[in-house]
């Protein structure tokens, strides 16, 4: 019976699906889309290119630090502000659904950021300690305020992927790049101290979000009559969409927030090891790096994320498309993550200035863990997809534990800074290959699985 149902599965994707070649998807909507998002995060990260031989001279690695422990605890409580319901807005066949999805994400995350402003008012001296952060402390209550503007900001994103206006991304990230990177300058020039990137960052993003917000409105440009009968679909009870979507919150917000714990603690290991300086060396590596992934994979995994459902939705081939995209990815990552590798040292010290220099060496390994990041883009994005969230979250955990390991060892037996961001870049790149390798494996599988429903 199995040998009959992939004989036909075959045959259906031979005719349907033979399209779907590289040359062909050169040809299609697929790569107009990440054009167009990539159009607009490469000129958004131009702009910060431009500035940041300026702005890392005016501040220093110590200030970048502060703003680089500050930016972690946000990256390890942010993602899960909303539970990760807003991720689901790009799965639901009828818009009414995707609407309520929204107004459940915000309600969730107006309620966990109160209770986190709570919780940091009561308890604050107690956190201080325990992460070793005392030069956090004037900062502390701009975490709820930032979750928040996360949470709209995802919830806006994920919209707009919906309906594909891609567009209005991109135009935003080019306003909001511009508008951040002029502050940090020229407020850097008269008070180059760390509340000064705070504060800035933190107007960045309420201004980004009131952009995307905008930009959503004016795109849809809904009549009075489509308003109020969205109104009526969308007063469905949102707890039958809450349970509906359950494995968001069950799965995949453990997940993202062990994986934000992974991508956070470096920071906050390396200041509690080695100082400051080194948390800044590290958070300017890790920024330069994360430029290719904003660049191109951000821009591919937009686009791909409702593609790769479409295909789902009509019985394509999930892992021939996964495959294919994979493979485009690193070919495409080759290049910038190799000219780091080669000369990480000589070009930070060029264009950062020569305090910077280690920072090169910490990119170097960084570079290598971020190439597979980068590839693995297509993986995680089709993991939702394919109801792969609880052994992400398995995963998800494991790769945490590894991972800090090998910053303690370093820290702890090596006593090295270098040591221990190479033994994390080393793991952390092994561990995005063995997830490929499975996600491709599972994509198969879930199309058996669905053919012998349907057969039955």
């Amino acid at each position: 019976m199995l040998d009959n149902i992939s004989k036909n599965l075959r045959e259906q994707y031979k005719t349907k699906w033979s399209g779907y070649t590289l040359k062909s998807l050169l040809q299609r909507r697929f790569i107009k889309n990440v054009l167009t998002v990539a159009s607009g995060t490469m000129a958004a990260q131009a702009i910060t290119l431009i500035f940041s031989p300026i702005i890392t001279r005016l501040y220093g690695p110590e200030i970048f630090g502060i703003l680089g422990l500050f930016m972690s605890m946000i990256g390890i409580v942010g993602p899960i502000t909303s539970l990760t319901y807003p991720i689901a807005i790009v799965l639901p066949r009828e818009d009414s659904e995707a609407k309520g999805l929204i107004r459940l994400s915000l309600y969730i995350a107006i309620i966990l950021s109160t209770i986190m402003s709570f919780i940091l008012i009561l308890f604050s001296a107690p956190i201080i300690k325990v992460f070793n952060a005392e030069m956090l402390a004037p900062y502390l209550l701009f975490i709820p305020i930032m979750m928040f503007l996360g949470a709209t900001l995802q919830v806006t994103e994920q919209w707009l992927i919906r309906k594909k206006y891609y567009k209005v991304t991109a135009k935003v990230s080019v306003t909001n790049s511009l508008f951040v990177n002029i502050s940090k300058t020229a407020v850097g020039f008269f008070h180059p101290v760390a509340t000064s990137l705070i504060f800035i960052t933190t107007i960045g993003n309420a201004l980004n979000s009131i952009m995307l917000v905008w930009g959503a409105r004016r795109s849809l440009n809904f009549s009075n009559k489509k308003k109020h009968m969205d109104r009526r679909k969308t007063k469905r009870s949102l707890f039958n969409l809450a349970k509906k979507y359950y494995d968001f919150p069950v799965y995949r917000a453990p997940e993202m927030f062990f994986n934000a714990i992974s991508q956070g603690l470096p920071i906050i290991m390396l200041t509690t090891f080695f100082g400051p300086a080194s948390a800044g060396f590290y958070a300017i590596g890790k920024r330069v790096m994360e430029l290719p992934s904003q660049l191109v994979g951000r821009s591919v995994g937009d686009v791909f994320y409702p593609r790769i459902t479409e295909v789902a939705n009509e019985g394509g081939s999930i892992s021939g498309f996964l495959t294919k995209a994979t493979l485009v990815m690193a070919a495409v990552g080759l290049i910038p993550f190799g000219i780091i590798v080669s000369f990480g040292p000589f070009l930070f010290g060029l264009v950062f200035g020569e305090e910077w220099i280690v920072a090169g060496e910490y990119a170097r390994w960084i570079a290598l863990w971020s190439y597979f990041v980068f590839i693995n883009i297509p993986s995680v994005k089709t993991l939702p997809v394919i109801s792969a969230q609880r052994f992400f979250l398995f995963f998800s955990i494991i790769s945490t534990v590894v991972r800090i390991a090998t910053l303690a060892v370093g820290g702890y037996m090596f006593n090295s800074d270098i040591i221990a961001v190479a033994l994390y870049a080393i793991s952390g790149g092994v561990l995005n290959i063995i997830l490929i390798v499975i996600t491709i494996l599972k994509s198969k599988n879930f199309i058996l699985r669905r053919a012998i429903k349907l057969n039955d």
